[in-house]
């Protein structure tokens, strides 16, 4: 009996017009995002590649200088487009795509996307994503605001529960009908940018095939949620009209007010400071120091006397070794320091507005599924962090290795323009190379999101569960 009636929900949504209308729509809109989508992708990797090769070889071939001109000459770091972005976009429109590397100071990353768009980006991108997060729970609502109400409203289904039918099998039927038409959507796009990840995606992201198929999974669970969400209120609403109504107001609060409504409230509870609160605070305590009571003539006199206690010498002049090495390598260490304390804090404060957003999934399944695709792309601000501290490590082993030679190659007496290295001293650091997190590192801090999920499906499941039988039948 069950059968027949996910069967019969097949049919009834096969013929209906709106199915053939809307979910063309959909799949038109689909396989323009990942063709478009995946073709921007191929094509921005290519062109970063090309530049992260371009600069290193202009650091190779800077010619003969100093080593501290070379570490200000110094290089850039291209963050790769992840393999995923064309099925997400996520924040990498808005993060920057490189970071300029040089001797004491920590750069930002910039040239995002949207410097170069104009203000219709803020209204999001056309992207697979947008699609399955917006477009399909609304294709889900027009599919099922009737399923019941249209029944009870021409009598049918008394007729049908009379027939040794329980509510209870019906709720399910319809459930299991209207999830497997949007499977016979989703699945074949799933397949199509399946065979889009060619050899070059394992070279970006060697885990993208478990993120992709994780991706997959978790919009699947997103729209199960939707359809027992919607199946359950056309269940129990008077009329059919109530029940669109109803359904239209449940989207328009979880995927329109309420993702603006956690964002400004995030920021409200903590609040990000100011660009220049930031650069201030940096130059006053690389200045005076961290604590206020360790300023830099200190440091210096300091760190002097026990390079001279070390040696067993009374003067600079007098050390076997450059001292403007060592002097510079303390200060580039001290400023790390200073750099790491403020933008742990800034980091510890978009990490805290985050889990703002990964809690409210519990109330809304949008945000939820939102977190985890864009974690899952490579695209969220987690995976913009992890990208400029890998720079910034790289920044500083070749800062370091500067100062080293320096420090021992360069002796004293000898004129700052009279030393000079070549292109030998600069091949012999490799070029910057950054790898994605993997797949486990991914799930582990979105934990909040993918539990979510299960707890609207566990939730809904019971619910309807305890209320199927219940469903009013006039």
């Amino acid at each position: 009996m069950l059968k027949l009636v996910v069967r019969k929900e097949l049919l009834t949504a096969l013929r209906d017009t709106r199915l053939q209308v809307s979910g063309g729509i959909l799949i038109v809109l689909m396989l323009t995002a990942v063709l478009v989508g995946k073709q921007g992708q191929r094509q921005i990797q290519k062109e970063r590649e090309q530049a992260q090769a371009s600069m290193y070889d202009k650091w190779v071939n800077q010619g003969e200088k100093h080593p501290h001109s070379a570490a200000h000459y110094g290089q850039f770091a291209f963050k790769p487009k992840p393999v995923l972005s064309f099925l997400d976009q996520g924040l990498d429109t808005y993060t920057g795509i490189s970071v300029f590397l040089e001797a004491h100071k920590q750069h930002e990353v910039l040239f995002s996307g949207a410097q170069d768009s104009n203000g219709m980006t803020r209204f999001g991108e056309m992207t697979v994503a947008l699609v399955l997060q917006v477009l399909m729970p609304l294709l889900i609502i027009f599919l099922t605001f009737n399923i019941f109400s249209k029944e009870r409203e021409e009598g049918t289904l008394k007729l049908i529960h009379a027939q040794g039918l329980g509510m209870r099998q019906l709720f399910i039927g319809k459930v299991a009908g209207t999830f497997l038409i949007v499977l016979m959507i989703f699945i074949p796009i799933v397949v199509l940018a399946y065979l889009l990840l060619d050899e070059s995606s394992a070279s970006i992201d060697a885990g993208v095939t478990g993120k992709f198929f994780a991706m997959a999974l978790g919009y699947v669970a997103y729209f199960l949620v939707f359809v027992f969400l919607s199946v359950l209120i056309s269940a129990f609403a008077r009329n059919s009209g109530l029940s669109l109504l109803t359904m239209l107001g449940v989207w328009i609060v979880s995927c329109i007010i309420l993702p603006k409504a956690t964002a400004n409230l995030a920021d409200k509870i903590y609040p990000t400071p100011s660009q220049f609160e930031f650069k201030r605070t940096i130059q006053h305590k690389v200045k005076n120091g961290i604590d206020g009571h360790n300023p830099s003539d200190a440091r210096l006199t300091t760190l002097k006397q026990q390079v001279l206690d070390q040696y067993g010498v009374k003067s600079i002049d007098e050390l076997p070794v450059n001292w403007s090495g060592i002097a510079m390598q303390a200060g580039e260490e001290y400023t790390d320091q200073v750099y790491d304390q403020e933008f742990s804090k800034v980091e510890n404060i978009f990490r805290k507005q985050n889990r703002i957003s990964e809690w409210a999934g519990f109330i809304n399944p949008y945000l939820a599924v939102r977190n985890l695709s864009m974690a899952l792309a490579g695209t969220d601000f987690r995976h913009h962090v992890v990208f400029a501290k890998a720079a910034e490590n790289y920044r500083r082993g070749f800062v370091k290795i500067m100062n080293k030679d320096m420090e021992v190659n360069h002796k004293p007496g000898i004129a700052y323009g009279d030393y000079k290295l070549g292109k030998e001293m600069w091949s012999s650091i490799e070029s910057f190379n950054y790898e994605l997190p993997g797949i486990s590192s991914v799930l582990s801090y979105q934990w909040r999101s993918i539990t979510a999920l299960i707890f609207w499906l566990v939730g809904l499941f019971f619910l309807s569960s305890h209320y199927a039988p219940k469903i009013p039948k006039l």
